[in-house]
């Protein structure tokens, strides 16, 4: 069954007043931004990423904002960069546009960056933090719950004690940014009055959504609300919202109620202008204590030379490529055998 025939599965809220300029904090530089997301194949979920961008430049034009993608589309880090070093920018602010610290924001976006410096060598660039857990993000979720108890969305009155909280991430092949959406799943269920919650993921790591809910209907529950913790859509929202698709019509006593991406929410416009502003205050701080990357080192292994007393304004010099070892992650043993090891 595809989504398209069940249109009342994900429940979308009425569009949010977006901030204005006169809501932001003043930048104390007109340092250019660079902002770099994911990057996906799917055009909507790219899109979204460019609207995000358009919209964040449009509050404030005292600075440049160029959007960029690491992977899957483009523009690459590599061709900003190079607009930029043309328009004779020497220095910028640089951010990952990502949820949580894994892989791509602790490696693979600063080797770009630093390969973009071989070329450019009077580039010097400050890089941000990912978004994290912020109390934004926790009230944008929570005011999307509250509609769920709604009338409209609700009319059968199925209280939260008869309600599962299905809470999928993306998934990483780093424990550290996996926790976090734990984390971040269990602080949103705290107080909540939902039954339980059920944290599940939608790729590479365990477990997975399908047995997310096989675990949230052992609790008998007369609803599942699903809730995934992207940024904007994309190719795996859209999976997430297909499986919850099937999940209902072969359950139909239990009702399933999807909750969409973030998308452009006044909440992620606050969150990038703090992350902004930290790049400019010399004020970014990284979780490192129980990165696996760090921990190799300190056990006498040097994956990538990966220094985590940095500074962020940044003089990394990994020596990671692309080439990553293969791990079968849809085999579970598979993946716990080789998960705290470093590529």
């Amino acid at each position: 069954m595809s989504i398209a025939h069940m249109p009342d599965l994900v429940v979308r809220p009425a569009p949010l007043s977006l901030p204005t300029s006169s809501d932001l904090t003043p930048l104390p530089l007109q340092r250019p931004l660079l902002m770099i997301g994911h990057g996906t194949r799917n055009p909507n979920g790219r899109q979204c990423f460019l609207d995000f961008a358009t919209l964040y430049q449009e509050l404030d034009r005292s600075r440049s904002v160029f959007p960029c993608f690491l992977e899957l589309t483009g523009p690459s880090i590599q061709e900003v960069v190079d607009h930029c070093v043309e328009q004779g920018y020497t220095e910028l602010s640089a951010l990952p546009i990502l949820l949580f610290a894994a892989r791509h924001n602790k490696f693979d976006v600063t080797n770009e960056l630093d390969l973009a410096r071989k070329r450019h060598p009077q580039l010097k660039y400050h890089y941000g933090r990912h978004f994290g857990i912020t109390p934004g993000i926790l009230d944008l979720w929570k005011q999307r719950l509250e509609l769920l108890d709604t009338p409209e969305h609700n009319p059968q009155g199925i209280s939260r004690e008869e309600t599962v909280l299905l809470f999928v991430g993306r998934g990483s092949s780093d424990p550290d940014a996996n926790s976090d959406v734990s984390k971040m799943a269990r602080i949103l269920w705290e107080g909540s009055n939902y039954q339980t919650v059920e944290t599940c993921f939608i790729g590479i790591t365990h477990p997975r959504l399908e047995e997310g809910f096989r675990r949230a209907r052992l609790y008998q529950p007369k609803r599942i609300v699903v809730l995934p913790y992207f940024l904007f859509t994309g190719t795996l929202v859209e999976k997430i919202f297909d499986i919850s698709a099937h999940q209902q019509a072969a359950y139909p006593d239990i009702q399933v109620t999807c909750l969409p991406e973030m998308g452009l929410h006044p909440a992620l416009v606050q969150v990038l202008r703090q992350r902004e502003l930290e790049t400019q205050l010399g004020q970014v701080q990284m979780n490192c204590e129980l990165c696996k990357f760090r921990l190799a080192a300190l056990n006498g292994e040097e994956p990538h030379s990966h220094d985590h007393g940095h500074s962020h304004d940044h003089e990394h010099h990994h020596s990671h490529g692309h080439s990553h070892t293969t791990i079968n992650v849809d085999k579970e043993a598979d993946y716990h055998n080789r998960i705290w090891q470093v590529p």
